[in-house]
C-alpha cells in the first residue's frame, strides 16, 4: 500500500508541498485502529492531555542533528520521540521568568488561554531537565547555568521525576530565572481520536546551552542520543533508526512503527535545514495537525491536513 511512510513525496507535481498526507498506522495502534473503525463514526473519544516536548538541535558532520530518546511501551509519543511528557498542576507554580510572557507565548502558540500557554513553556523546560539534564534558566536574564552534572543536580531531576518537587522550587532554591526565550514555537499535534491515551502536544525548538551536556535520567534513561535527523529519515521504509537504539522493540522495525506523525514531520523539516540556525531562524506558523483515521487502499490510515 503506498503511503507517505513508505514514500515520502514531500512536494507536489507543482513544486509545493502537497495539502495532505498519509501515514501508516503504527503497528502499536492497529488493533485499536481497527477496533474503532468497525464500531462507527462518532464513538466519544478520550479527552488528550495537555503536553509539551523539546526538540534539540545542533550541527553534526552530515547534517543537523537532534536529541532523541526511547520511550518502552505503546506511547502516543512514539516509541522514539523528543524529550517531554505531561503538563503537571505544578507547572502553574509561580516562577522567575526571562523572556517573552506567557501573554506573548499565548500568541506565537496561537491559542486564547495565556495559563495554558505558560504551563506548556514550563512544562517543556521542567521535561528536558528532568529526561536530558539540559536547563534552560540562568542566573539572569542574559546567562545560563554552565553545568548541571553532579549528584546534587540528578537529585533534582529524580524529584522531579517522581513529582516531589516543581521546576519552580528547583529554580527558586537556586535562584534562577527560566528563560523561555531559549524556546522556539515550532508544532503543535494533537493524538488521534481512536488511541486510548491522547496527548495535545505543542513541540519546542532549542539549543543546549553552552557548557551544558545532555545525559539520561539515571532511574529511567535507557536509550538516548544525537542523531543525524537527515539519516533517520531518509529511508522511512528502512531500519536505520530502530537498529541504532537496539532495544528488543525497535530493531528491525521500520521508522513509522517507532515515532508519531509528529515526530517525523519534526525529524523531516530538521533534515531540510543546512544548519541549526536554519532550523531555529526559520519562520513558521504553529498550525494545529490532528491525524484523521480513514481507510484507503484498504487499509487504515492517518490523513494529515497540511493546508
Amino acid at each position: 500500500m503506498p503511503s507517505s511512510a513508505e514514500h515520502p513525496e514531500r512536494t507536489s507535481g507543482t513544486g509545493r508541498p502537497p495539502a495532505v498526507r498519509y501515514f501508516e498506522v503504527p503497528e502499536r495502534h492497529r488493533e485499536a485502529a481497527q477496533a474503532w473503525l468497525e464500531r462507527g463514526a462518532g464513538i466519544p473519544s478520550s479527552t488528550p492531555a495537555p503536553a509539551a516536548a523539546v526538540v534539540f538541535v545542533r550541527d553534526g558532520e552530515r547534517g543537523v542533528e537532534t536529541l532523541l530518546t526511547y520511550r518502552p511501551g505503546t506511547s502516543p509519543l512514539g516509541t522514539i520521540g523528543f524529550p517531554g511528557g505531561i503538563v503537571e498542576a505544578h507547572d502553574d507554580d509561580p516562577l522567575d521568568w526571562a523572556g517573552p510572557t506567557p501573554v506573548e507565548w499565548a500568541r506565537r502558540l496561537g491559542t486564547d488561554d495565556v495559563g495554558r500557554a505558560r504551563r506548556a513553556v514550563v512544562a517543556a523546560a521542567r521535561e528536558a531537565f528532568e529526561e536530558t539534564g539540559v536547563l534552560l534558566a540562568g542566573a539572569d536574564p542574559m546567562s545560563t547555568v554552565e553545568s548541571v552534572e553532579g549528584a546534587e543536580w540528578m537529585r533534582s531531576r529524580e524529584a522531579l521525576a517522581l513529582g516531589d518537587v516543581s521546576l519552580a522550587q528547583v529554580l527558586g532554591r537556586r535562584r534562577l530565572l527560566l528563560r523561555s526565550d531559549l524556546l522556539r514555537p515550532l508544532a503543535h499535534w494533537v493524538t488521534s481520536d481512536f488511541v486510548h491515551r491522547r496527548y495535545d502536544i505543542h513541540y519546542f525548538a532549542a539549543v543546549v546551552p553552552d557548557g551544558q551536556a545532555a545525559s539520561l535520567l539515571e532511574s529511567r534513561g535507557i536509550w538516548g542520543r544525537w542523531v543525524d535527523a537527515g539519516q533517520a529519515t531518509a529511508e522511512p521504509g528502512g531500519t536505520w533508526l530502530g537498529d541504532l537504539v537496539g532495544q528488543e522493540d525497535t530493531a528491525g522495525r521500520r521508522l513509522a512503527d517507532l515515532v508519531s506523525p509528529g515526530v517525523q514531520c519534526v525529524l523531516e523539516s530538521i533534515a531540510e535545514c543546512s544548519s541549526a540556525i536554519a532550523f531555529l531562524a526559520r519562520k513558521r506558523t504553529v498550525a494545529l495537525r490532528n491525524p484523521v483515521l480513514e481507510v484507503r487502499d484498504g487499509q487504515p490510515v492517518l490523513r494529515i491536513d497540511l493546508a
